[in-house]
């Protein structure tokens, strides 16, 4: 809408951006690694693949 004053699209520039960032804050600081433990390491099977073209 270009009617509206450069202020308001301020205002709503800023509003979004905090709005987006305490979004990823919100999902960065939510989410929790669980630890691994060397003798669950031990028990990795690999899998090899032979590809033949």
């Amino acid at each position: 809408m270009p009617q509206m004053a450069p202020i308001s699209w301020l205002t709503l520039f800023f509003v979004f951006s905090i709005t987006l960032m305490i979004f990823n804050i919100k999902n960065y600081y939510c989410f929790f690694y669980q630890s691994s433990n060397s003798s669950q390491n031990i028990n990795i099977k690999q899998f090899k693949m032979n590809w033949k073209w």
